[in-house]
């Protein structure tokens, strides 16, 4: 039987820095923790923000803490549709030319002239499961899941292996409402690119 790991949904979320932070949310306040996230350090924060588009704009968006060197939101291609973003599908921190919005907290706003993407289908390996499942950092990969009635084989998964990783798979809203994804969900890699 072959080796496998848990999919996780990601829903939309921004990750910021800590000075678009404190414009957002006024000078001195600080990340308050929710709860913790799979990966090791990561958390989803009580504040939230609106992400605004052309079109329109998504209100009660996530913040994802710690901070980041680059600003950066994530949502699915639908959300980014629906608002009027042309977000690409990239990994994370490639936000080098990738959508613009507005971003809207209760002290203030800002614009950003990129940081939007549409997040590409993850695994985060630890070094010692990235050795066992055969794969190495940057690797792509096809990913079976077994759902009920909506079985997929999932390409253009990219490998990222760290120490500092937990193994997991990410995939977004759209793609686990695709597959009609069960709370829990389990994958395994069928090919290697």
């Amino acid at each position: 039987m072959a080796e496998k790991f848990i999919v996780e949904a990601s829903a939309r979320h921004v990750h910021l820095t800590a000075e678009v932070f404190a414009v957002l949310f006024g000078e001195g306040k600080e990340l308050t923790v929710k709860k913790m996230l799979s990966q090791p350090g990561q958390f989803a924060c009580e504040e939230r923000i609106t992400v605004v588009g052309p079109k329109k704009e998504l209100k009660n968006v996530s913040i994802l803490g710690p901070f980041r060197s680059a600003n950066q939101v994530e949502l699915s291609a639908t959300d980014a549709r629906s608002i009027g973003i042309a977000a690409p599908i990239r990994e994370s921190g490639d936000v080098a030319g990738s959508g613009a919005c507005t971003l809207v907290g209760p002290a203030g706003e800002i614009t950003l002239s990129e940081g939007v993407i549409v997040a590409k289908r993850h695994i985060h390996f630890t070094p010692e499961d990235a050795e066992k499942f055969g794969v190495k950092d940057k690797d792509i990969v096809w990913v079976r899941v077994e759902t009920d009635g909506r079985k997929a084989i999932l390409g253009d998964v990219v490998c990222r292996v760290s120490p500092t990783y937990a193994t997991a798979m990410h995939i977004d809203t759209d793609e686990s409402n695709a597959i009609a994804a069960p709370r829990e969900l389990m994958g395994e890699i069928v090919s290697v690119d």
